[in-house]
């Protein structure tokens, strides 16, 4: 009988307080509440990964030991389950040859297509390639040179895996004497033992000759015979050459003018990950890196002597020599500014002298002089050859940081080589389709008609080609393009790739788990999104999401709100059922703020801007951006507004925080282009808050990262039990020898591999979990040892410190950016994106403040709810009122009506995108009839109609009064407000 219901019964999975609950099948089942309530608790580490085991598990052994086998969940009972899936935030891949086109798999369709119906042409010509009959050929060898031997190839095995003993017995047999493996030739009974596991290619000589013209006969029947054994290919390469360009033949593809030939259209050309079709110059990747100038030189108003070029000055008697004789040599001073030096000067610095020979002076040890004669390699070359030959990581890893990438000059940044680039379907080849925005692929192929057989072969491939499009389309991703890099897309993007390809599988009756789909989508394109999840089930199968968005919570059959805190305050469910029984249930926070109980509250009076007080950034063109200039008040809250893909990142990100991190914190970021920038003298230091993980490794936790470790550490090494036995504080660090416990090397844990089971981590015997020797567990302050206070909540950890300064003003932060709950030593493995980022501000927020500092914040109420928006509001507003200023990057509408001052870019994404629409008041955008922010925001705020669902609420302060609409700050900064700094952007 099928089960209505998946039931769940004494879930204890982290801070789950022993839950029970009956979850509709095949519905959409939200679950709501407190960052750190236990929702991803319950969605993930119990539902999907008690799911997902019991599926590996009906598996054979042999294929559970190639799978990863999920923990078992703690709890009692659970039954109605389907297998699952998981779609989760985390960036989808870092590999660089993984694109949009490859994860959607729309990539190996286009290939496809290419391979099935493409027309390939002449690069050099443009003429269709034709098949050549054998009568051409011939007469094609014997243009050749008469008095050269030549040999006739016919390729069997092209670049596949295997050691082929049976191609070699069906050649020998055939009578074949000589063949050539890889680039080698060999008698056929001489052929080495191919490695298995590499690819090979193996060709059979049909025949050596003199190109003659008595020959003619023989050369036909041997050209029938290759082209036979080769399917339609041969090549002629000179004998005393083997390694020589060889003249590619085929009955199938050649050029009539010129010998180009092109073997048989085949999936395998199109592809940038195989030999067959990569870009020789850049194997596939479409960037090549090179030792960018620009970071070389790092400092152009400074001299040579001065250190324009680190490494290259003073300091460094061996390198400087070099420089003093180069100086000598072409006659210029070596304490003049690099840019003033003429550029065959800085040419030869850079690139080297060429031919000419330089007399070189070189001081040895003892006092003497050495003088020779020979070219100098130049700086740039002196770096190439150190990154080729250094074995040191280090050394590697330092000299990276003068690298750049740029297009492959080869393919131009297109990936595929010659002959891949230059086959054509409806007049375009592949790269053309691969850079198209996905909304504009989708109307070509949409118009696509091929005539002839050409259409009948192409309709099905057209058809998946153009869903899966769509699919994408709908999750609001029209923006982007299939030849955009895998991981330069957001966690939001890559979950929604990832969503588009679940629908295109078209799979019935399984159960899916997302978290946060919502991320980094701008209101307008909520609704399709939505849409998206309700086709999933409407398909037949559980879809279980994990999200803030009101949208998405009254869309929903069934609410689940957990709560009524985070952490050890959470993990109860409040609020079960449809959403009106959020909306009665009297303990749910989700239930009051969509009922409009409570509400995050716009400002009673919004801080004006100083025009005086502002950076102002010029002509800003990178990726989709064009031309744009920003202006950002100083001392202001300000959002960054706009659609998915309309440049907020590259505006932000790419341009203002590398200009302003590379000027003020002597960073190197690469920057994106821009024409001049004004008012960085504004700040003295610059800090990007993002959601990347605080550490990568289970030994980093919110004490280490926060700096609160440290003075904790100081603390327990001057308690007097720990001075008289000489304790020091690295006594108390689990990382190093002396205090841990060397049994699990202050882990806590063993790990048991188990093969084709889930390894298993069993507490160490020696410490029990605690980390430590018994010795240092033995220095007690107030009662508790260094373990108990890892183990700590921060608020517990706050009442135990209190008295100590340097301790509770670094937990007070964390309490203040709503991190009460975590405990000190928590893996940093297990925190989500938003609890890492609020870490990374609870730390920025424990500095002392000098109140110049500019702040930027990229989302940062990825999973928060509406009460923990709340609070980092709150703090956001409370840096803004020291006299900092905080740049936001956010699509959530109860952060934008709380701003100072909006810049909304648009009007689209991609490149219909990459303008600033409005800057101004939150008041100001809501006006503007282009902004889709405006329409959303306009709802939101008291001078247009309010939502019946949910009011906006007004600060009830007894001077508040609508906020007056303020005309944007004038684009002028005087000379004291700020100094200009020109930069030509580098073409």
């Amino acid at each position: 009988m099928a089960m209505d219901f998946i039931r769940i019964r004494g879930a204890r999975t982290h801070n789950l307080k022993n839950i029970d609950l009956d979850l509709p099948r095949d519905k959409l089942i939200v679950i709501t509440g407190l960052s750190g309530s236990g929702k991803s608790s319950l969605a993930f580490d119990t539902i999907y990964a008690e799911g997902q085991r019991r599926y590996v598990e009906s598996l054979s052994a042999y294929a559970r030991q190639f799978l990863s086998v999920m923990e078992k969940p703690d709890l009692d009972h659970i039954e109605g389950l389907s297998p699952a899936i998981s779609i989760e935030q985390k960036s989808t891949s870092h590999n660089p040859r993984s694109t949009v086109g490859t994860i959607t798999e729309i990539y190996d369709y286009l290939r496809l297509l290419y391979a099935r119906v493409g027309s390939p042409r002449c690069p050099d010509h443009g003429y269709p390639l034709e098949a050549q009959i054998v009568s051409q050929m011939v007469d094609q060898v014997l243009t050749l040179d008469p008095d050269q031997r030549y040999m006739l190839l016919a390729p069997v095995i092209r670049e596949r895996k295997g050691e082929h003993v049976q191609v070699f017995d069906q050649l020998r047999a055939q009578g074949f004497v000589r063949v050539r493996v890889d680039g080698e030739l060999y008698e056929i009974d001489a052929v080495p033992a191919l490695t298995l596991r590499q690819k090979h290619t193996i060709e059979a000589v049909i025949d050596r000759f003199r190109p003659r013209e008595d020959i003619k006969q023989r050369l036909a029947e041997s050209f029938e015979t290759a082209l036979k054994l080769g399917d339609g290919m041969a090549s002629v390469m000179p004998l005393d050459a083997p390694n020589a360009e060889p003249h590619l033949f085929s009955s199938k593809y050649s050029c009539p003018v010129c010998d180009y030939a092109l073997p048989e259209l085949e999936p395998r050309l199109f592809s940038f990950n195989s030999p067959v079709g990569a870009c020789p110059g850049c194997d596939g990747l479409g960037v090549a890196e090179f030792f960018d100038p620009s970071r070389v030189v790092v400092h152009p108003e400074l001299s040579l002597a001065a250190g324009a070029v680190r490494g290259w000055d003073r300091r460094n008697a061996y390198y400087f020599q070099l420089i003093a004789s180069l100086a000598k040599h072409y006659k210029f001073d070596v304490d003049a500014a690099w840019q003033s030096l003429p550029e065959h000067v800085q040419k030869a610095v850079l690139y080297g002298s060429g031919e000419d020979q330089v007399t070189f002076t070189y001081f040895t040890e003892a006092g003497g002089r050495n003088q020779r004669k020979h070219r100098f390699e130049g700086i740039i070359p002196n770096l190439e050859r150190r990154y080729r030959e250094t074995e040191s990581s280090a050394v590697r890893e330092e000299l990276a940081k003068y690298i750049s990438s740029r297009p492959c000059p080869e393919c131009k940044g297109a990936r595929l080589n010659k002959a891949a680039r230059n086959v054509f379907v409806a007049d375009r080849p592949l790269p053309e389709i691969a850079v198209l925005p996905i909304d504009e692929a989708k109307r070509f192929f949409s118009e696509l008609s091929l005539p002839g057989w050409r259409g009948e072969i192409a309709t099905k491939i057209v058809k998946e080609i153009g869903e899966r499009l769509g699919f994408l389309v709908d999750v609001g991703l029209d923006y982007l393009t299939l030849e955009r890099k895998a991981d330069t897309l957001s966690g939001g993007e890559a979950q929604r790739i990832r969503l588009a390809s679940q629908i295109g599988a078209g799979l019935v009756g399984v159960m899916y788990v997302l978290d946060e789909p919502s991320i980094g989508l701008h209101q307008r394109d909520n609704e399709r999104l939505l849409g998206t999840l309700t086709r999933l089930r409407d398909l037949g199968n559980t879809v279980i999401v994990v999200e803030h968005d009101e949208d998405a919570i009254r869309l929903a059959d069934y609410v689940l709100d957990i709560g009524p805190g985070a952490g050890v305050h959470g993990g109860e469910i409040v609020g079960q059922g449809s959403l009106q029984d959020i909306l009665d249930a009297p303990r749910s926070l989700t239930g009051q703020y969509l009922s409009g109980k409570r509400a995050i509250e716009i400002p009673a009076r919004r801080h004006k801007a100083n025009p005086k007080m502002t950076l102002h950034l010029r002509g800003a063109s990178g990726n989709n951006l064009k031309g744009v200039d920003l202006d950002i008040p100083a001392g202001l809250l300000t959002c960054v507004t706009g659609v998915s893909g309309s440049g907020k990142s590259t505006l932000i990100n790419d341009t203002l925080f590398s200009l302003a991190a590379n000027e003020i914190n002597g960073a190197s970021h690469p920057i994106a282009p821009y024409k001049t920038v004004e008012g960085l003298d504004l700040f003295d230091k610059v800090v990007d808050i993002d959601q990347s993980p605080i550490g990568r490794t289970p030994r980093s936790n919110p004490a280490t990262y926060t700096g609160l470790f440290t003075p904790l550490r100081e603390l327990y090494a001057q308690v007097p039990e720990s001075r008289a036995r000489g304790y020091s504080p690295g006594r108390f660090s689990f990382n190093v020898r002396g205090g841990r416990c060397e049994a699990c090397q202050g882990d806590g844990l063993i790990k048991v591999e188990m093969h084709f089971l889930p390894d298993v981590y069993v507490p160490c015997d020696v410490c029990h979990g605690k980390r430590y020797n018994r010795e240092t567990l033995e220095i007690l302050y107030k009662g508790y040892n260094i373990n108990d206070v890892l183990e700590m909540t921060v608020e517990d950890a706050l009442r135990l410190f209190e008295p100590v300064p340097s301790i509770a003003r670094k937990l007070e932060t964390l309490v203040d950016v709503g991190l009460s709950y975590i405990k000190l030593g928590q893996s940093a493995t297990t925190l989500s994106g938003g609890e890492a980022q609020r870490v990374k501000l609870s730390k920025e927020l424990s500095r002392r403040d000098t109140g110049r500092t500019l702040y930027i914040l990229d989302e940062p109420t990825t999973g928060l709810h509406f009460h923990d928006i709340e609070a980092l509001l709150g703090v956001l507003h409370k840096l803004r009122d020291e006299g900092n200023t905080v740049v936001v990057i956010e699509h959530n509408l109860d952060v934008i009506k709380t701003a100072d001052w909006v810049v909304d870019l648009g009007p689209e994404g991609g490149h219909r995108g990459g303008t600033i629409l409005v800057t101004g008041t939150p008041e100001d955008v809501a006006a503007h009839p282009a902004s889709y922010t405006g329409q959303f925001l306009a709802k939101m705020l008291p001078s247009t109609s309010a939502r019946p669902e949910r009011p906006a609420a007004v600060a009830n302060k007894p001077d508040a009064r609508p906020p007056r609409k303020e005309k944007p700050a004038k684009k002028t900064a005087t000379k004291k407000a700020a100094t200009t700094r020109k930069k030509k952007v580098s073409e």
